[in-house]
Order: C-alpha cells, then structure tokens, then sequence
C-alpha cells in the first residue's frame, strides 16, 4: 500500500509544541475535532451513520435521510447495492458538512442473540468484508472519510465496556479480522474504530498487537484509529498500543496526562507524532487541511424528495427475502382482498435502537403502504401488544402544541422556570446535557404536546429523574426513574419508562415535566447529572388478547388473502444489550395461528433485522422476510408483495431452528470473559460440519419469484485458485436474479466450509445464461500460528454450487492438479 505524502507543507507537525500536538488528539466535544489555524487545520466534524448520518447531536437534529438496515441492504449480495448506500450517505454528509461517516459496522453475526447486529452485515466474513468495501468507495469517492467499525470481537453486547473475548489465533485471523483486511486491502477506509471490549485480555484501545502489529504494520494501513466513544481507558498504553485518537472530549485520558507520560519518559514524542501525522492525513483528505475541498455542483436529494423516495424503497425492497412461497400465493393479486393484521402493520420497525437512529422526515407504515396500492380492498386489523418496554409515541402520533407539526415542545427550564432552551422534538424525545451547547445547565425538562385522537391511551414518560404527568390541566400520576444497572450510557440507549393508562379526549394536551436535580447521566465529562434521553409516552392501551384474536380471525376469514406482521422492536434490535431468545415478543405466534386458521391463504411479513423463531411456517402459504426496511418500509413491503419489485434477497444469516440450536449461542460473559469456543464453526459453517442442528433456513437461502434450473457446472482454472463455470435457466413465468454461491468445501476436516466466491444475474422466462464465479485467494489459506503466518490450502475437498447452503445444485471435486 502507498503511503500518502505528509499532508500539507513540510513541518507541520514540528510547527506545534507537544502540548498542541496533543490538545488536537481528543475531541473537541462529542462528535467534532479541534481546529488549529496556525497550520490551517479546520475543525473535523464526526456523525453515525450505519443507516443514515444524523449530524453532531444525539437527537433534535436535522432530518437524514433513514436508509434500510445493514443486513436487508446486504441481502442483496450486491457491491453496487453497497456502493450506492455509501454514495448517499456521502451526499448527505457534505450536505450537512460532515468530514466522517462512523460505518460501515463490520463485526459478525456470530451468536443470533446480538443486540446489534441489524447493524452489521452477515455472519459470514468473506461477504461482509466485500461489501463493507463496496460501502467505504461509495463513501470516500466523493471525499466522506468512512470508519471500520468496531476492531475486533465485538458481536455482543452484554457487559460491553468490560468483556474479554477471548479468540484463538487462528480464528481471529480467518474470521473476525478478515473482513476488516479485506476492506482496509480493497478500499483503504480513511478510519477505523478501536472498540470498546478486551481481546485476550488487552482493550482493543491500547492492543499493541492488533493496532500496530497487524493493521498499521503487516496490512501497511495508513489511517486513523479512534477510540469508540469513552472506550479509552489509560494514557501511556492506549498511546503507544496504537490509538491515534480519543473520543469523545475535550475531557479524556490523553490531555495533560499525556503530556505529562511524554515528559516522564513513558510515550516518546515520536509516537504521538505519528498520530498527529495520522489525523492530519484524515484532514487533508477530506478537505478540512489545506485547500477546502469543492462544494456540491448542486444540492442532494432532500430526504423527502420523489428521488430519494425511489431510490430508498428500491434498495429496501430487492434485499427482502422470500423464505416460503406456496401455492404461488406471492406476489398477491391486484384483485385480491386483503386482510393486513398485526401490531408491526400500523406501527412498522424501521431502525434499530441506539446510535444507529437518525431522525427521518417521516416512516411509512405497511398499512399506509399497501393501502397505497390497494386502496379499500385493504382491511387494517391491531394485532397483540409486541412491546414490554414504553417509548416515546410514535411520529405524527403527538402534535407540537404551538406549530401543529408532529413531535413535543420541549422546553428546557432552571429551576426557578426560566427557560434556558426551547426544542421541537419531532421524534417525541430529546437528548441533554450530552452534546448540546446550553448557556447554563438544564435542571427541569418540560414536555408538551395534543393528541389528535384521544380515547384510552397509554401515556408516560421515560427518562431519569422526578416526574409529573398532566393531562388537560390535570395531574395523573407523578413516579421517578432511576437507573437500573451502573452504567450511564443506559440514561441515552435505555432510559427507564413509566406509563398509566387514561381518557384522554381528542385533542387534549399532555404535559410531562421532570426535575432532573440529582439524576445521573452520562455528561460530557462521564460524571455529568440530569444528562440523558428524555421523552414523552402516548399509545393506545393495550387491549384483551382473546379479544385481538377474534377481530383478526374475522378479518381474515372475510378476505381472500391474509397478510400478517410480525416482528422484533428496537427493545430486542438495540446497542446496549442483548437478546435472551430469538421468539417472537409477545403473543404474535398465537396471533399467526389465529389467522393462518382461519384465512384461505396467509402470508406473513417479518419486520426484524435477525432471526426469529417461526413455530407456525408450515402453516403458513407464504413468508417475506423483510428486514428494518427504513423511512420507506411500508412502501417497500407493498412493492415486494405485489411484486412491483422483486425481493430477491438472500439470506446473510442462519436462521437456527429452536433457541440453543446454533454452533455460538451465549453472549453473557463468565467472570469477564467471553470464550468463542466455536473457533472459526460460527454460523453456516458450524451448521453445515454437524456442529449444530440443521437450521431452520440456511444461510444464503431465499427464493425469488422464479425457479432455477443449473447445469454443465464445472471447475475452471483461475490466476491463483480455480473458479466455476455454470449455466443458469430462469424456469418461471416472471424476470428474475439469481445469486450463485460457491463454497469451497476443504477436505481438511479442521477447516470449515466457507463462501469463497459468488456472482448475481438477472435471466427472463425461460432464458439461461452462462455465469462464471472465481473464488478469492483469501479464502483458500488458513492461519499458522506457530509459524505465525499463513499457509495456503490444498487445492483438494469440493467445490460447492448452491442457491444457498441448503441447496446445493452442483458438487464438484478438487484435486491438487485442478
């Protein structure tokens, strides 16, 4: 890899003093770096943006575009899917002067029970790793710095800031880091993110190993490492492990104290040199040293425009995975009547919870998508409550008192009751005291806002502190929120809630106001009281189930076809915690019963990100797996249903059969540590060695809305390691994409089964076309760790040709001569 030159002119780093030199390695505040003017350095502005760049602050900002979630974007198993998400995120960045993108996430879905994963792309590292690069040159094309994310062994939530993953050599070299090498060899992201766990006992922060020995020094990596926010834990090992940059700030353990380990003799100014060479390298190159770079020719796509609306609804509905499809029941008749049943219908999960949430102009709904298209024939039936945790009410659900809009008046009060700040939360939420700018502290929080439609209604707050809860002028209830485990971060990612159930009349105003004086949170500083996440509870109450199933029941038994939705919540898809079971919540299995009892067909949507239990799917005509779809869910659901557009994804996870049944299932760590005592089995490639029952779905499954014939596969040689040759024939009725996996299947039986290659087409009715699919080099080599280095595989065991791993059309030997 090429070095860029040291950016700038000659001496900029020996211009500064070292107290300068490392005033310029902490954030200047949560999501922005400190300028310098004697060198010409500007300030560098950071925003997450998995799923759409939300900006320099928690919540309240400007409106961004709300993209579909990693894993439905990389069911495409398409680079150019890929691409174009980073290409998007890049025009909003410069919109919004944004320097880095924190993404793409590219940790792996080794236990289903992560938290985060709908974050992350797939299980499996060759895929994620190609994508991931795809992603990064779509970004950085248009100068937006990208950021690997989070290096490495950080797939769980459970006891994040502490845990030690503890990875053989081998495996952490074959999987874990192997799509971070990928993209780092076939992208060069500008940055990458040290994460918050151990590895082997050392933080990832201040892992000489991992951040000198492998990414800056075997992989000749040029960028820069930051810290993910307040994971850096000391001063001398963080600095001459690796890291060149502590977030957030201006308070961290570099500072004075870094200094201070200069001057002592325990971190040579050569090291912080090399970091601030690093940073200025970033700078340069998205335009925040020297020249500035060249605005936008024009301005992007609003958010809400026709064209992002097309494009976001596209890129949503293609990655949508057919799992089961009898009778051709998929796509649904115009004609048809449709009964549309389930809580996930009216109230549709488009994003995942904490930092990957943006706030999006709007989100349409499944019902208001597929009532779109179908107007009346569509009947719209609640489903069972799905939620055991409040949050704040849904957008357009509350109206801003004074303007009218969606969203609560958030007024900011001192004690006395002047006020301080006043916000239009249109999310029904508000961030702070972690990364606004108030003149003075905030020490009571005031949220207002009308019901449209009254009736009886679940109404709360969430957020540490005293509160008091008015409707009308009257009070209703009055509790206190406190934190319910030691860290802080839960006052922003998990705030506690209370609700009471109310009449509550149309139109009505509801007032909740919290005192925040001695409520802990996670301030600037870590220490901060009265910091968090603050919002304003108003649903309808939760009704008799009995009473749901007999509505639906009826619904469907007077449609032709029932469509039911069923899913996952930001309380199960979130950061900072993880899942214990991958069933349905609540009573939404009962509820696809009901219905399938009684309707002449039913299909059933799945509005989650990662697997889920599926007891009733040979009960089932249909199953669209349907991911978190993003700020055009709805009408991307209605899209693949009627198949306007085809959900030809594949699937980037195993889906295991029952709760345990995989070859990785335990995110709770034992006295600190997490041991991936898989090895390199994880998903699939467990699976398929015997390590774990046959799945449920395999991974790369999915069916389209054609069938396939393959034919004449055959081994053919390559530059390094030989590829296939096959022919594909569309048997359906309709044009369709088919994705074609070859896996190499190593007659070692200490080597795993492994994708090693793949290739999309798209074929009419009848029509065959030949595909070729080579097969990465990096995929035919295993680590040695007492060489300490890798070997190269024989090129001995199968070739495997598959619509999926549960599929395999075609097995084709290897020899050491083929």
């Amino acid at each position: 890899m090429t070095l860029d030159p040291p950016p700038g002119p000659a001496g900029l780093v020996g211009a500064l003093d070292l107290p300068a030199k490392v005033s310029l390695l902490t954030g200047a505040g949560m999501f922005t770096l400190a300028a310098e003017e004697s060198i010409g350095l500007a300030a560098l502005r950071l925003s997450d943006g998995p799923t759409g760049v939300r900006g320099l602050r928690f919540s309240g900002g400007r409106t961004a575009a709300l993209l579909p979630n990693a894993t439905l974007l990389a069911s495409s198993w398409s680079e150019e899917v890929a691409a174009e998400a980073g290409g998007l995120l890049a025009e909003e960045a410069r919109a919004r002067s944004v320097h880095v993108v924190l993404g793409p996430t590219v940790n792996l879905h080794r236990s289903v029970l992560g938290g985060r994963l709908f974050e992350a792309y797939s299980e499996d590292p060759y895929l994620t790793g190609r994508l991931a690069a795809a992603y990064v040159r779509g970004l950085q094309e248009q100068g937006v710095g990208a950021c690997l994310k989070h290096l490495v062994a950080n797939e769980s939530e459970t006891d994040r800031h502490t845990v030690d993953s503890v990875v053989d050599e081998a495996t952490l070299r074959e999987v874990y880091l192997l799509p971070f090498e990928i993209a780092v060899a076939d992208a060069d992201p500008w940055t990458v993110m040290a994460a918050y766990n151990r590895v082997n006992g050392v933080a990832c922060t201040e892992h000489d190993a991992l951040l000198n020995g492998v990414v800056k020094g075997e992989w000749g990596w040029a960028g820069l490492v930051v810290s993910d926010w307040w994971a850096t834990r000391t001063t001398a090992p963080s600095a001459n492990g690796g890291l060149d940059l502590v977030m957030p700030g201006p308070v961290g353990p570099w500072g004075d104290a870094l200094v201070a380990a200069v001057t002592a003799g325990e971190v040579a100014e050569d090291v912080v040199d090399d970091h601030l060479r690093r940073l200025l390298r970033l700078a340069r190159r998205v335009g925040a040293l020297g020249p500035p770079r060249e605005g936008s020719r024009e301005d992007p796509p609003a958010p809400d425009s026709a064209v992002r609306r097309g494009q976001l609804t596209r890129l949503a509905a293609q990655g949508m995975t057919v799992l089961r499809n009898e009778r051709g029941t998929l796509p649904l008749s115009r004609g048809a009547t449709v009964a549309l049943v389930g809580r996930h219908a009216a109230e549709t999960v488009d994003m995942g919870g904490g930092s990957a949430q943006v706030t999006p102009p709007y989100q349409v709904s499944v019902a208001e998508g597929l009532t779109a298209l179908l107007g009346p024939a569509v009947t719209v039936v609640d489903g069972v409550e799905v939620r055991s945790r409040p949050v704040p009410a849904r957008f357009g659900s509350v109206l801003h008192p004074g303007t009218g809009g969606p969203g609560v008046q958030a007024t900011l009060l001192r004690a006395d009751g002047a006020v301080v700040e006043e916000r239009h939360a249109a999310a029904a939420s508000t961030v702070v005291g972690v990364d606004d700018d108030l003149p003075e502290p905030a020490e009571l929080v005031r949220l207002r806002a009308r019901v449209p439609q009254g009736g009886r209604l679940q109404l709360g707050a969430l957020g540490v502190g005293r509160w008091e809860l008015r409707v009308a002028g009257r009070e209703v209830a009055r509790f206190e929120l406190r934190l319910t485990g030691s860290d802080v971060g839960e006052a922003v990612l998990r705030p506690p809630a209370r609700t009471v159930d109310a009449d509550v009349a149309d139109g009505d105003l509801v007032a909740a106001t919290v005192d925040l004086r001695g409520a802990p949170g996670p301030g600037r500083d870590g220490r901060t009281t009265g910091a968090g996440l603050f919002g304003l509870v108003a649903r309808p109450a939760t009704r008799d189930p009995a009473e749901v199933l007999r509505e639906a029941a009826g619904a469907a038994r007077a449609a032709d076809v029932a469509v039911v939705v069923v899913g996952l919540t930001e309380e199960q898809e979130t950061e900072s915690a993880d899942k214990t079971t991958i069933a349905l919540p609540g009573g939404q299995d009962d509820l696809v019963r009901a219905v399938a009892a009684a309707a002449r067909r039913t299909v059933v949507v799945v509005n989650a990100a990662t697997p889920v239990l599926m007891p009733w799917r040979d009960e089932v005509d249909a199953v669209l797996w349907a991911g978190l779809p993003g700020q055009e869910g709805g009408h991307a659901v209605a899209a693949a249903l009627l198949g306007d557009i085809e959900p030809a994804g594949r699937l980037v996870t195993t889906f295991p059969a029952a709760d345990g049944a995989a070859p990785a299932w335990s995110v709770t760590p034992v006295e600190g540590r997490l041991v991936y005592g898989e090895g390199p089995f994880l998903g699939h490639r467990g699976h398929h060695a015997g390590r774990a029952p046959a799945p449920a779905f395999w991974f790369g499954a999915g069916l389209g809305y054609a069938t396939w014939d393959y034919a004449d596969a055959r081994v053919v040689p390559g530059p390094d390691v030989p590829g296939v040759a096959v022919t594909v024939t569309n048997t359906g009725d309709r044009p369709s994409r088919e994705v074609v996996q070859v896996y190499l299947h190593p007659a070692d039986p200490r080597q795993p089964v492994r994708l090693a290659g793949w290739s999309a087409v798209t074929a009419g009715p009848g029509e065959s076309v030949p595909v070729e699919v080579a097969t990465d080099a990096r995929m035919w080599r295993r680590w040695d760790a007492d060489a300490g280095g890798w070997a190269r595989l024989p090129v001995s065991g199968r070739l495997l040709v598959a619509r999926g791993l549960g599929d395999v059309r075609a097995t084709l030997a290897l020899d050491d001569g083929g």
